[in-house]
């Protein structure tokens, strides 16, 4: 589960209730907002935290290996 702070979830809520009503015309409160909230970031937090970490664990690989390569080209010697 990924930790939210107090100000992502008071930010959060009501556009889940404002989600609920545009697409379901259903109303709820902020206590079933925030219920749906933790459930999902009970099943999916960690799977999405996860998947944005091999992202960009993939993005600084590709920089690492750029980087190597100028560093290893930079210092061959000429002849």
């Amino acid at each position: 589960m990924v930790e939210l702070s107090k100000e992502n979830i008071e930010d959060i809520v009501p556009r889940i209730k404002d989600y609920m009503f545009k697409e379901f015309d259903l109303e709820i409160g902020g206590f079933e907002a925030e219920f749906l909230l933790d459930f999902f970031n009970k099943e999916l937090g960690n799977k999405i935290y996860n998947k944005a970490l091999l992202e960009i664990s993939d993005e600084y690989k590709i920089k690492f290996d750029n980087i190597s390569e100028d560093i290893i080209y930079n210092l061959e010697k000429q002849n």
